[in-house]
């Protein structure tokens, strides 16, 4: 967590034009006091501090960011709201004057830092936050209060893209494109358990919650998991095909002697979320080869394809639903798991997809109308020794279902600028490796399929 710095470093104010939109502590309190949640906060007055305040952020060191034109520069998020440059130890009173001067550094002639579009906290823009904290505390503010400086580095930076477009388009055709859409595909900053209360109908049902742990709860987690590599490569493989959501159930076997549950088996939907008249027999058609393996439904999963794994409320209920339907009538204990794939979300580490296990700890009895609690579930990924031709088959069938989709990936495109999405895709499944090493000729059988659906 962020402390005080030792000493009395230097204190920069210098932001720049923005820097008159931060208030000092005094304004801020006054302007609190005389106005209340119950009449409009402006921009000008949502600061670091009234973050902080409110718990939508938490002082912290290296939480803070900065990529400008190619340099990487990292903060401390302090107690009182203030900003620790981590290379210098200069003290900085706004997300506005760390900006200034850390973009005057490399570039002299910038005149304003576009502060809070241009710091990330833990990965997501200040500006986003300002967003959640009008919807949350006053859902009838304007929203282009914490749009304008969105729009002025958007487009700085879309310069910035472009530029670097032309001067590689003979050799990188479509990363302008791919380029263009990750600036539009706007973030969904989650927000903790803690903060959504009773069921609330006007509340978006795509908010995304923050995963508790079981020890937060005060429990354990009642199951072990295994899950084996080959159900990952498959998901995997079938979240990447497509910029829609998709959906898939798991296979697999509940001992209730060692409470452990092993998922052996991905079972795609070939199928479009929307399209309930071939769901039920698509849904018909997994039972069935359940069956004729031997396997239970364990689980289900789906995917977010540009966002961050993480469950929305929407999720939460669908997995609450999921886990009484395997429970049954006779109430004994089988636990259903949930997984979401992250594959296009830029915020994740590398090429690799964020793949999140997750269950829901009901609301406490005397809290019958608040939301499930979704918690983070420890996970054990047993290596296949080889890839089966179930998945191999399994892919072939995703293959051509999604060829002539309108929403297929384009996989000769660029997810960034060195990687393109078929690389992209080639990279993730290799985390989930078999190890007989002969199966990336098989996988290139598949992405030489791909690669003809274009």
């Amino acid at each position: 967590m962020g402390s005080e710095p030792p000493g009395s470093p230097q204190v920069v104010e210098d932001g720049g034009e923005e820097d008159e939109e931060e208030l000092s502590g005094g304004e801020e309190a006054e302007f609190r006091s005389s106005s209340g949640r119950g009449s409009l906060l402006t921009r000008r007055g949502i600061t670091l501090r009234v973050l902080l305040k409110d718990g939508l952020v938490e002082p912290g060191d290296g939480v803070l960011a900065i990529h400008y034109l190619g340099k990487n520069f990292v903060g401390d998020l302090l107690n009182d709201g203030k900003i620790r440059w981590v290379e210098t130890g200069q003290i900085f009173n706004s997300p506005s004057a760390w900006a200034t001067h850390c973009k005057r550094l490399v570039n002299p002639a910038k005149k304003s830092g576009c502060g809070w579009a241009s710091v990330r906290y833990r990965g997501q823009k200040l500006a986003q936050y300002k967003t959640t904290w009008l919807h949350k505390y006053q859902p009838s503010a304007d929203m282009s209060m914490v749009s304008e400086e969105d729009d002025d580095e958007d487009e700085e930076e879309g310069k910035a893209v472009m530029q670097a477009d032309e001067k590689n388009k003979n050799n990188k055709p479509g990363l302008h494109d791919v380029m263009v859409s990750r600036r539009a595909d706007r973030e969904r900053i989650p927000v903790r358990y803690c903060s959504l209360g009773t069921r609330d109908a006007a509340r978006d049902p795509h908010t995304l919650v923050e995963l508790s742990a079981f020890s937060a709860i005060n429990r354990f987690q009642p199951f072990n998991v295994a899950v084996s590599s080959n159900v990952l490569l498959l998901m995997d493989f079938h979240c990447h095909l497509t910029t829609s959501e998709v959906v898939g159930y798991l296979g697999g076997r509940w001992d209730t002697n060692t409470q452990l549950l092993t998922v052996l088996r991905a079972f795609p939907c070939r199928t479009r979320l929307a399209d309930r008249d071939t769901a039920s027999a698509v849904e018909e058609e997994i039972c069935q080869n359940l069956f004729m393996r031997g396997l239970s439904l364990v689980g289900w999963y789906h995917s977010h394809p540009r966002g961050p794994a993480l469950p929305s409320l929407q999720d939460i209920d669908s997995q609450m639903d999921h886990q009484l339907r395997l429970q049954g009538s006779n109430n004994g204990f089988q636990p259903c798991l949930g997984i979401i794939c992250g594959p296009y979300y830029h915020g994740n580490q590398g090429v690799a997809s964020t793949i999140t296990p997750f269950w829901v700890v009901p609301p406490p009895e005397q809290r019958p109308n608040d939301y499930g609690i979704p918690v983070a579930v420890e996970v054990t990924y047993v290596q296949d020794n080889f890839l089966t031709s179930d998945v191999l088959n399994e892919m072939m069938l995703l293959v051509d279902y999604y060829r002539t989709a309108p929403d297929l990936v384009q996989f000769n495109q660029y997810w960034c600028p060195e990687t393109t999405m078929m690389d992209k895709i080639k990279g993730s499944l290799s985390c989930h490796a078999p190890k007989d090493q002969a199966y990336s000729q098989i996988l290139e059988h598949v992405y030489s399929q791909l690669s003809n659906t274009q």
